[in-house]
């Protein structure tokens, strides 16, 4: 009571439980005596878990039983595509390779047909009651290793096709139904079975050539699926996008180089568009490369033969063309945007290329006459240095009023601010008294203001010199 099955990757033996499962016994063994699962492939392949087949029409949805195939004529005929299962409580999906017949259809036409399957896993007992467990592998447990580790698609399908070319009955117990018509030899695969055929299992798949062609093959299908995949995403116009061939990309260059340095030595190959060394946003130093744009192309590949590897500044500098479509992307979402800046980011920046009369910027205190070597300070800076300036003055403040001996002094201390509102408070009283007694102090001056002015007029109405008397000699 056992079969062979001949498939594309190996020999599969396996036993069936006849005496448990007659009529599902029945059904396989006279399936497979009429060639119906040659030319099947495994078209739900389930790592770890199953590998179906027995459909003839390779979509999962056809097959019926050998009973429905008879004449109707026949006594074993049944118009149903499906039979009702043996079920066994002593047969279940716990080893690897246990083979099944698939279930299908609701309700009453619940049944089985053509299809069915191999465990890939052992003690899958979840599937027991759902399916039908007749049979199992006693051979080819290393081809059901290479349909386990098959690569399928999205629907379980592989994506290189693995097929039963030809099925031996070696074994069969049971008389065939009346009315069976075995064909002679194996039948030819149907309009169904050759549609489906995707990736042959004889067909070769390596690629034949030299390596450094398949390896530069290989790279050009990857660059163009990345591509794609920008262009879907929104980051590039277009998958075909190539950069601009007038623009030379220059590195290795010395930090003093000048943006009007390096123009002035490519101007001698044509006409400039614009000549740009970038800079660090922060500190505006030169981050040793630069873009040169000419006008026409020719001129850009003179440039490139002539000033590749030439002492600039005593730097061997790097000349290529650019690969960067950074512009080509601005301007695109400029347009696409409707001159709007693109989302999350702002207005353009200004170019921030150097020049011989660069604009002021704040200088060092000790730097004093703005030369080339004086220190730049950004706004962090700035703000640095303010706070520091105005912790300094709040110390001196602190260290001043300590020394004085009069009331309020206070040092700077971590404490809360209860000791401002008491000195704030000191101070009110201070203010308060001061101007009480003011009108007091106001009339006594202007007493004393009039008898000093009676006392420097003379007798004859004169008025007195306002120089201070000087002090008569102690010895007279």
């Amino acid at each position: 009571m056992s079969v062979l099955f001949e498939t594309s990757l190996g020999d599969i033996i396996v036993d069936l439980e006849t005496e448990a499962c007659p009529t599902t016994s029945l059904n396989f063994l006279k399936l497979c005596k009429t060639y119906a699962y040659n030319f099947c492939s495994f078209h739900n392949v389930i790592k770890d878990f199953i590998a179906q087949t027995g459909d003839p029409t390779d979509s999962g949805q056809g097959g019926s039983s050998i009973f429905n195939q008879l004449p109707l004529n026949s006594s074993a005929y049944s118009a149903s595509k499906y039979f009702v299962p043996e079920t066994s409580n002593k047969l279940k999906h716990t080893a690897l390779g246990t083979l099944s017949m698939a279930i299908a259809g609701e309700g009453d036409k619940r049944g089985c047909g053509s299809q069915f399957f191999f465990t890939l896993e052992k003690d899958l007992e979840y599937l027991d009651g759902k399916h039908a467990p007749f049979g199992k592998v006693i051979e080819g447990e290393e081809v059901l290793a290479k349909i386990n580790e098959a690569f399928t698609d999205g629907e379980g399908k592989p994506l290189r096709d693995i097929r039963i070319r030809h099925v031996i009955v070696l074994d069969d117990p049971f008389d065939d139904p009346e009315g069976l018509l075995v064909p002679p030899q194996s039948p030819v695969p149907t309009a169904a079975q050759l549609a489906s055929l995707r990736v042959g299992d004889e067909e070769e798949i390596e690629e034949v050539g030299d390596a450094d062609e398949i390896e530069q093959a290989r790279r050009a299908r990857d660059a163009r699926a990345q591509a794609l995949t920008l262009e879907m995403v929104g980051d590039l116009p277009f998958a075909d996008v190539a950069p601009p061939e007038n623009v030379l990309f220059v590195c290795k260059l010395n930090q003093v180089t000048k943006s009007e340095d390096l123009e002035l030595i490519f101007s001698r190959f044509g006409t400039i568009l614009s000549c740009e060394i970038i800079r660090d946003q922060k500190t505006g130093d030169s981050l040793q490369y630069a873009f040169i744009e000419f006008k026409e192309r020719e001129e850009a590949e003179r440039a490139y033969l002539k000033m590749d590897n030439v002492l600039v500044d005593d730097r061997r500098i790097h000349v290529d063309f650019s690969q960067s479509v950074s512009k080509l992307h601005d301007s695109w979402v400029f347009n696409k945007t409707g001159g709007r800046p693109p989302p999350n980011k702002g207005p353009p920046r200004p170019s921030r290329r150097d020049s011989r009369s660069p604009e002021p910027t704040p200088r060092s205190s000790n730097g004093g006459g703005g030369g080339r070597d004086d220190l730049l300070f950004d706004l962090g800076d700035r703000d640095y240095h303010e706070q520091k300036k105005s912790k300094h003055r709040y110390d001196d403040d602190g260290r001043r009023d300590s020394r004085g001996g009069g009331g309020g002094g206070y040092h700077l201390n971590k404490s809360s601010g209860r000791d401002d509102y008491r000195r704030r408070d000191d101070r009110d009283k201070y203010s308060s008294s001061r101007s009480g007694g003011r009108d007091d102090r106001d009339r006594r001056d202007d007493s004393r203001r009039d008898h000093r002015r009676e006392d420097y007029r003379g007798s004859n109405g004169g008025r007195r010199s306002r120089s201070p008397p000087r002090h008569r000699n102690r010895d007279h």
